[in-house]
């Protein structure tokens, strides 16, 4: 039986295992640094022994970054006013971590 948590980083929430490799946004560690997160609910497969922060736990979930600064999909941004022929188009790619989950 392995724990699931929920962790929250970026203003996200995020549902996690033990081993997991999850891509969030831009965090400032460098690579092969470990981290902790917040942790808001902590449960195992079956769903069972549920516990839930109020709003966080006590306990934090330990995560080492993988990779950074990679780049996501690219994202269009379009302005429009009707009747002027007014059309601007922005393109915008964030920047991404990637984290593998070591320890819950």
């Amino acid at each position: 039986m392995g724990k699931i948590a929920v962790v929250k980083t970026g203003g996200k929430q995020y549902l996690v295992k033990e081993g997991e490799t999850i891509v969030v946004d831009r965090l400032p560690q460098k690579k092969g640094e470990v981290i902790d997160l917040p942790v808001l609910a902590l449960f195992n497969n079956e769903k069972e022994d549920l516990e839930i922060g109020d709003p966080l736990l006590k306990k934090t979930v330990k995560a080492e970054v993988v990779e950074n600064d990679l780049k996501g999909e690219k994202i269009r941004v379009a302005r429009f006013k009707a009747k002027v022929r007014y059309r601007r188009v922005k393109g915008f790619r964030p920047t991404l971590t990637k984290i593998k989950i070591v320890k819950i």
